[in-house]
């Protein structure tokens, strides 16, 4: 019996899912508007936090962004850095593409790129529960998941 448990836990492992929304809008009327020049530079900020090392222990297993142009702006410079295609998704498929993140990528580091009401519904799927701090609108926060395969997964907000 000893045996088994320790071979349970011997196994567990804990996916780490990072969640930002896409960078800051230019203004204008159209419906699926470009990043603003500010935006841009946040873009970059994230590829030198998330690309630096590729390779090594704090790599990323996967990329994910909504289907919208501001998410695949923001990730853009990321993906080239990394060279490596991102999985895009539509809205009313964000919670089957956080579960399917967690399935594909068990014990590994995710980062999502996620638009409007995606975001919220994406942490709540990962976490079990719905989270008020999610529903807002602000570009510059990270929001970092981890999922343990044993136990309950626990959210963290960090403002870049």
């Amino acid at each position: 019996m000893f045996a088994l448990g320790w071979a349970f836990y011997n196994t567990a492992t804990t996916t780490v899912v990072f969640l930002v929304r896409p960078a800051e809008k230019n203004v204008g009327a159209i419906d699926d508007p470009p990043i603003s020049p500010e935006g841009e530079a946040r873009a970059e900020r994230l590829a030198h936090m998330f690309g630096e090392d590729v390779r090594g222990a704090g790599r990323l297993d996967g990329i994910y962004e909504s289907a919208d142009r501001r998410a695949g702006q923001t990730a853009a410079p990321l993906v080239e850095r990394m060279h490596r295609a991102p999985v895009v998704f539509r809205a009313p498929e964000a919670r089957a593409t956080a579960a399917r993140a967690l399935r594909e990528h068990a014990g590994g580091t995710i980062l999502i790129v996620a638009s409007g009401a995606a975001l919220p519904q994406m942490v709540q799927e990962l976490t079990g529960s719905p989270s008020a701090d999610a529903a807002g609108d602000d570009a510059d926060v990270i929001y970092v998941v981890s999922v343990p395969t044993i136990g309950r997964a626990h959210l963290a907000r960090f403002r870049l």
